[in-house]
């Protein structure tokens, strides 16, 4: 089960055709069941994580520094690794909704349009939200630039707005 919500916020900032954009995008998670790849990508984030830690504690019995630092380094690098390949999936799953989203409301200008005037208003009012919450919103409510936007679950806006006008003549 999946729930679509809209704040009175958004419905005050977006134009009839960007709310349907958003919403089309949202129902584009739901449609290509978003929550369960990303319920996968962080089991499997987990796993690669406990392996590591696993094999810190019972991988060798050869004592040898070379051996201590090896391990060591697993288990700082595997958490991180898994962190970036997880964010990278949300990502994806971000421009695939993107794109359903536009094909659900025959409109990529609508989606595009409402991405932007998100954008400004997030940058006009910055929000005051627990980064673990991130992933809800239909833009990033942090700024991330560089390699801070590895760590981030949606990708860069102007991206997203390249790529949906780019759809513009094959929606026609």
């Amino acid at each position: 089960h999946a729930a679509v919500a809209v704040t009175s916020g958004i419905t005050k900032l977006l134009s009839e055709d960007e709310l349907r954009g958003v919403i089309s995008h949202e129902l584009a998670h739901v449609k290509s069941r978003d929550i369960l790849t990303q319920s996968v990508a962080s089991a499997i984030g987990a796993m690669i994580t406990y392996l590591a830690y696993f094999f810190m504690w019972f991988g060798s019995d050869d004592n040898s520094p070379l051996s201590l630092v090896a391990s060591l380094a697993m288990v700082l690098l595997a958490p991180i690794a898994a962190t970036l390949i997880q964010l990278a999936v949300s990502r994806q799953r971000e421009y695939a909704a993107d794109a359903t989203g536009a094909e659900i409301c025959a409109n990529p200008e609508s989606l595009a349009s409402a991405l932007l005037r998100l954008e400004e208003g997030a940058k006009a009012m910055p929000m005051q939200v627990n980064q673990a919450t991130e992933p809800l919103y239909i833009v990033k409510p942090f700024s991330g630039k560089g390699i801070a936007g590895l760590f981030s679950t949606h990708p860069p806006i102007e991206e997203r707005v390249r790529r949906l006008r780019q759809m513009r003549p094959a929606l026609g």
